[in-house]
């Protein structure tokens, strides 16, 4: 059969319908290179985004570890004070959920996790992909909901992921208060975008850049079959560096156990107590009460009555330092004979010089200086021993004759009074100190013809519990002004494990420290110091059971309105053990003691008998665990078999005093 020939224009017709085939075919050959070749990245992102998504992978923050070598012989193995501990945040994806298990599954929940019924089922009723159910739930909850979970959406068909967690990290206090005020802690809140904590202060504010880390990310598969808190890390976190105290915790315990008696048995407001070492100026203990408990921060904050007891008054709160403040006064005067002497000149004073002291009445003061009791003649001994008022104005009117008021102040300031001490944590006071020249913002000069009688017995000047700490180590290592300090080395490790310290302060010592006073100088002031806790001085309860001490008593009066109250105190106790190659310098404070009188002990509200027997507490413990043998093994009280008063120490100079004391003063002696 012939085929019928094709005419022109059914050729015409099939080669427009080849030239739009071929078109039609190079469109799509062109859009699918726009695709795969030039939007490749972009459509391969929007399909990667359809199976997979990112999360933040959650660093671990910097943790604080405490100081195991102050004891000899005990492992080098740190405590926590502070960790992150795993916990977990549960999490809904509502729209895979079917509405008709919403309530059995809100009910099951509620029940679970003690949550209100409404506030579950509110939350998976809403049109989201993700809704926060609870926080910071801990191993133990995640297993039991993971385990209800799991039994629960397989037979109902439910996509396994419908309910999913996310892993953060939780500050953890294995010794609960302790050491509270100094770290503080985190609010629960952590930074959306970064995932960095919000400090509420302490270290954990003033480290904050070192403890915080890096987030890291985690890829994960949207999958019925795959739970949404596993998958696959593909940044890993960068965790905070850990910091290691000075602090160390039985130390600490035994501080804020003591603390904690002494106030409420002087029934006082509040109480801090500090202990250092006086060679390096680490920080071994500071403790205050009332306790702070971090975990529930926000009871505190919340609480206009509460929020003092988070600060940390051993160096926010500067006082009238007081009594506490006369060995400066003597060690002054004499540095003054020295300056003297070498210039050929007359001395100051002597020692033990009998001087007056009878009479209070001060050039430039409306008022006299008065004594708790009248003494009509003292040396520096007798005068330590009884605190005297009236004979360090008598130094003071002698080394501003002789020395003048800018030599006078110089030599306080080189205490480190009037200036802060560096200590690593927020809001630290530099206190006040009265400088010659200058004006008060009213217009008055801060040093006027009677400051310096004020300044000799501790007044009309403010230093905080750190500055004198630091200024009786300086008593106690032979004259050298120390660095206070809380860490010993902070420390970061990388994802292998391997360290890297950041700062070092384990190899301090006392020669690395300016000496700002002479050790003879030192020594001398001392021999006074060391009869205030004997008898007839006013701190006989600060002594401590076969130990030798000194220390110093003060009974401050509280500026209430404008004036001094006569009922309100803060009353301190500074000194150290034992007194040849001190363990620790510790310093007291008791704010608001009761006042009153007790039977038989005397006034509650006196330093040497609210503050001086937590002193005993502390140091006797603290000396104890420190493994130190006793320096003064006849020294105990009336009616303890080791007692023996002729050997016990300093004890035969304390009746060759009490004897010059009673001669000078026509008083009969004593047998």
């Amino acid at each position: 059969m012939n085929k019928k020939p094709i005419n022109s224009k059914e050729k015409f017709r099939l080669l427009w319908v080849g030239i739009f085939i071929f078109t039609l075919f190079s469109l799509l050959i062109a859009q699918f290179f726009v695709i795969q070749i030039v939007d490749g990245k972009k459509w391969a992102s929007q399909a990667y985004k359809q199976h997979f998504f990112q999360i933040k992978e959650p660093f671990i923050r910097g943790g604080f570890y405490s100081n195991p070598t102050i004891k000899k012989g005990h492992p080098l193995q740190s405590m926590h004070f502070v960790i992150d501990v795993p916990k977990y945040h549960l999490f809904a994806d509502p729209e895979s959920i079917p509405s008709q298990f919403k309530k059995e599954i809100s009910d099951h929940l509620s029940v679970i996790l003690n949550l209100s019924f409404e506030d579950v089922n509110q939350q998976l009723n809403k049109q989201s992909r993700s809704r926060k159910l609870a926080m910071w739930l801990d191993k133990e909850m995640h297993q039991s909901v993971s385990q209800w979970w799991h039994s629960f959406s397989k037979p109902h068909k439910i996509a396994r992921n419908a309910l999913f967690f996310v892993k953060d990290y939780q500050r953890s206090y294995p010794f609960g208060k302790l050491l509270g005020q100094v770290i503080h802690t985190i609010r629960n809140q952590k930074d959306e975008l970064t995932g960095n904590a919000q400090p509420t202060g302490g270290l954990e504010l003033y480290f904050n850049q070192f403890l915080q880390g890096k987030n890291g990310k985690r890829r994960l598969m949207r999958s019925p079959r795959n739970a949404l808190e596993t998958g696959e890390v593909i940044t890993y976190p960068e965790n905070g560096s850990d910091i290691y105290l000075t602090i160390n915790p039985f130390l600490q315990a035994i501080a804020e156990e003591e603390i904690e008696k002494g106030v409420k048995k002087s029934k006082g407001k509040s109480g801090w107590v500090g202990m250092m070492d006086p060679y390096t100026g680490e920080v071994l203990a500071l403790a205050q009460y009332p306790f702070f408990y971090p975990p529930d921060y926000q009871t505190y904050f919340n609480d206009p009555s509460l929020i003092e007891h988070t600060k940390v008054k051993a160096i926010t709160d500067a006082n009238e330092p007081g009594s506490v403040f006369k060995p400066f006064t003597a060690a002054i005067a004499m540095k003054a004979n020295k300056e003297l002497a070498l210039k050929g000149e007359k001395e100051l004073f002597s020692p033990d010089e009998k001087i007056p002291t009878g009479n209070g009445h001060f050039p430039g003061r409306r008022k006299p200086i008065f004594d708790t009791t009248c003494h009509p003649y003292l040396n520096m001994d007798m005068a330590i021993q009884k605190s005297s008022n009236i004979y360090t104005g008598r130094l003071a009117e002698r080394i501003i004759a002789r020395m003048g008021n800018h030599w006078f102040r110089k030599h306080i300031e080189m205490f480190g009074f009037g200036q802060k001490t560096s200590i690593q944590l927020p809001a630290e006071s530099a206190g006040v100190l009265p400088r010659p020249g200058k004006l008060h913002p009213n217009g008055v000069l801060e040093w006027s013809i009677p400051t310096p009688f004020s300044l000799a017995m501790g007044y009309n000047m403010q230093v905080t519990t750190m500055q004198l700490m630091r200024a009786y180590s300086i008593l106690a290592n032979g004259g050298y002004l120390v660095k206070p300090t809380l860490i010993r080395c902070i420390v970061k490790k990388n994802e292998c494990g391997k360290e890297q310290v950041i700062m070092d302060n384990t190899c301090i010592d006392k020669d690395q420290f300016p000496q700002v006073m002479d050790s003879d100088i030192l020594k001398r002031v001392l021999r006074s110091m060391r009869f205030v806790t004997k008898p007839g001085g006013t701190a006989v309860r600060a002594d401590v059971p076969g130990y030798t001490e000194v220390g110093k008593t003060s009974t401050t009066k509280k500026i209430v309105n404008g004036a001094y109250s006569e009922t309100k105190y803060c009353a301190t106790f500074a000194g150290f053990t034992p007194v040849e190659h001190p363990a620790f310098v510790v310093v007291i404070s008791i704010d608001e003691p009761e006042y009153g009188y007790i039977p038989g002990v005397g006034k509650n509200h006196n330093g040497g008998n609210c503050t001086g027997q937590v002193f005993r507490g502390i140091a006797k413990r603290a000396l104890e665990f420190l493994g130190i043998p006793p320096d003064d093994p006849f020294g105990y009280p009336y009616g303890d078999p080791r007692s023996d008063p002729k050997k016990e120490a300093w004890m035969d100079e304390t009746r060759k005093l009490l004897e010059l004391y009673n001669k000078w003063n026509r008083l009969p002696s004593k047998k």
